[in-house]
């Protein structure tokens, strides 16, 4: 957990199956940029045609790291790119199962409000609800 002026602060960084359900989840502090966090979970990344991220993710290391290994990127530009590259518009909107995927983990009040204070309690509350969510 990072501390922020506002108090503690935390990234749930997670790699997604083509259902919307969570493969690898990784909790990084609030001040830690999306990239360093892409950097960690993109050592190991699971089978997959396609990836999609957003804005957050996009420079050109992160889009090259995936399509080395048969990957292609599904990655809007940010506004202020310089090189602007193309994506598939119609394979963004699949993206949506990613975000319903962090609004179902919200339903938990511990989860949404932050509760825990240690990293470890709040990352096994975000695996248990998770594992109710999605797995069972």
């Amino acid at each position: 957990m990072g501390r922020t002026r506002g108090g503690l602060n935390s990234k749930l960084h997670t790699v997604c199956d083509g259902q919307g359900r969570p493969i690898v989840r990784l909790l990084t502090e609030g001040q830690m940029s999306d990239h360093k966090g892409a950097a960690l979970l993109s050592s190991q990344p699971p089978k997959a045609k396609e990836l999609l991220a957003d804005k957050g993710y996009n420079s050109d290391w992160f889009r090259h790291a995936p399509a080395r290994r048969g990957i292609t990127p599904c990655i809007p530009p940010k506004a202020n790119r310089k090189v602007r590259h193309a994506y598939d518009k119609h394979l963004y909107r699949q993206r949506h199962k990613i975000e319903n995927l962090f609004a179902r983990l919200k339903d938990w009040r511990r989860i949404a409000t932050r509760y825990d204070r240690c990293a470890h309690t709040f990352m096994s509350a975000i695996t248990i609800a998770a594992t109710f969510c999605f797995w069972l």
